[in-house]
């Protein structure tokens, strides 16, 4: 079993050109939240900003769209059609134009759930980019997963906790790891099985196990900033394994450097954040 560690990270990172500018180091997409969740889409977009992306748009509906405006410094919120505080249909248009000027695109943080929302998200099943589902935009395709056929021969990465992962056809009868194969061999996805010992599988069959992390992660937002951080990498131009797991990594040290630093119990994903540029720094 092959175990995700500093020396693995360090060799795969991509360099940063110390001549470039913010359009050689990724631009990317969120889309993200709705009314009662204006949290995720900010812990997501501020992960991508401090992972390395050059340029980082937010899509919200535009009842969140303020909210978003000011808690965002760096990461551009722009806002969505919306239908009782979730994205209507209509949303997809703007963002499938978004898209094909970016290099990575997240879905799902804090998305909620509607009958148009989960539509946005088959819509975005289209884009020619990498593709990157958490949480809502897992959720909108369960009972669903035929549509992930559209995405053969493109990058389309799934990051489920147990319960998403379940509830999206997959089985944990064999165990995590053999779990995780199955399902990522079966829709030819990438995908991280979130978790103690995090997984990440391939499509190809390829599997590693993380080996960073603490309790102290297991809050709310915890997993809107890892989706924030394998979009980044992904924009970045990785190859999307070594992106998939490098983020793991780095999210799982950075929650190591905000425990040693505050304690698990009272640790919080802002503190997760602001530490990503110290676990980059590590593994530099």
């Amino acid at each position: 079993m092959e175990r995700i560690d500093e020396s693995f990270v360090r060799s795969n990172l991509p360099r940063r050109d110390p001549w470039g500018h913010k359009g050689d180091f990724g631009k990317v997409l969120c889309v993200c939240g709705s009314v009662g969740y204006t949290g995720a889409p900010v812990f997501a977009s501020r992960a991508a900003v401090r992972t390395g992306s050059g340029l980082v748009f937010l899509g919200v509906p535009e009842s969140v769209w303020t909210v978003a405006a000011v808690k965002s410094d760096e990461a551009m919120p722009f806002p969505l059609p919306q239908q009782q505080g979730k994205l209507a249909a209509s949303a997809a248009a703007a963002l499938l134009e978004r898209a094909a000027g970016c290099d990575a695109v997240l879905a799902g943080c804090g998305l909620g759930r509607s009958r148009e929302s989960d539509g946005v998200v088959w819509d975005l099943l289209d884009v020619d980019c990498p593709l990157v589902l958490d949480a809502d935009g897992i959720n909108a395709l369960s009972g669903h997963m035929d549509k992930l056929s559209r995405r053969l021969g493109r990058c389309t990465v799934l990051t489920p906790h147990e319960g998403e992962f379940l509830r999206a056809g997959g089985s944990l009868d064999a165990g995590r790891v053999q779990g995780a194969l199955t399902f990522a061999a079966a829709h030819g996805i990438y995908l991280i099985l979130k978790g103690h010992e995090t997984v990440v599988a391939s499509p190809e069959g390829r599997v590693m196990v993380n080996t960073t992390g603490n309790s102290g992660m297991a809050k709310g937002g915890s997993g809107d900033v890892l989706a924030g951080m394998v979009l980044s990498l992904l924009g970045q131009g990785m190859e999307p394994f070594a992106a998939c797991c490098c983020a793991v990594y780095l999210h799982g040290r950075a929650g190591d450097l905000a425990a040693a630093d505050l304690g698990e119990r009272g640790m919080t994903p802002m503190d997760l954040l602001e530490r990503i540029p110290r676990a980059l720094q590590e593994a530099e």
